[in-house]
């Protein structure tokens, strides 16, 4: 919305609105959230509450989202403006005030955590890392009941990293691996941390991509 000032003759000024419309709400936060058969979802008060400082103001989680499905279980904290409605086909997420600022930002990341966990418990979530580099490879073991992820991207030692609870890895060629599981943010995370051990370098190329990622590669220099 713009604003434009207007100089009266008598020396006094009016500000005039190039727009009368109401601010936009979020389309985000206002779209609902649809359910398949299978879908359940409970909501419970938070026994101990938290408190997560926002700036001057602060966040009280004080709900908890469990969702269930056929892939598993979800379960989400949100804060105490945020309003549920829920029926056999969908559920709609509001909050108190559409004017205060921290409640409009979580309205839509609120309503976006709550379907990837519906999309989560019913189809899955996945992403992939691929390795680029002459003798990259990625290998999977188990040791004592516990799996891991052991790479070979250039270095002496395998760099290697523990597999997460509730995360599932396969690796159909030596230089692919594919995460699958309910929780996507778990999941990225993971993807991650492995890929830190060594990211696409710009001159040649080598390094480990997420999902479709694509690097700009720099000509060498001359001296």
């Amino acid at each position: 919305m713009f604003q434009s000032t207007i100089k009266l003759a008598r020396g006094g000024s009016v500000s005039r609105l190039f727009s009368t419309s109401q601010a936009v709400q979020s389309h985000i936060g206002s779209a609902p959230v649809f359910l398949s058969p299978e879908v359940q979802i409970e909501i419970n008060d938070l026994l101990i509450p938290k408190i997560i400082p926002k700036g001057s103001q602060s966040i009280k989680l004080n709900k908890l989202v469990t969702i269930k499905g056929p892939k598993g279980i979800m379960d989400l904290p949100i804060a105490d403006f945020i309003g549920l409605e829920k029926d056999e086909s969908k559920i709609n997420v509001s909050i108190k005030n559409d004017k205060n600022r921290i409640q409009k930002q979580l309205w839509g990341t609120t309503r976006s955590l709550i379907n990837n966990s519906v999309v989560g418990v019913t189809d899955g979530h996945s992403s992939t890392l691929r390795f680029q580099g002459t003798g990259y490879r990625a290998m999977l073991d188990e040791v004592d009941g516990v799996k891991w992820v052991r790479m070979k991207i250039g270095k002496c030692n395998l760099q290697c990293l523990p597999i997460p609870e509730g995360i599932t890895v396969s690796a159909p060629t030596p230089t692919l691996l594919i995460f699958e599981g309910c929780n996507k943010q778990q999941i990225n995370l993971f993807a991650a941390r492995l890929r830190n051990m060594h990211p696409p370098e710009p001159y040649k190329g080598k390094g480990i991509y997420f999902n479709g990622e694509t690097i700009k590669l720099k000509s060498k220099k001359v001296k």
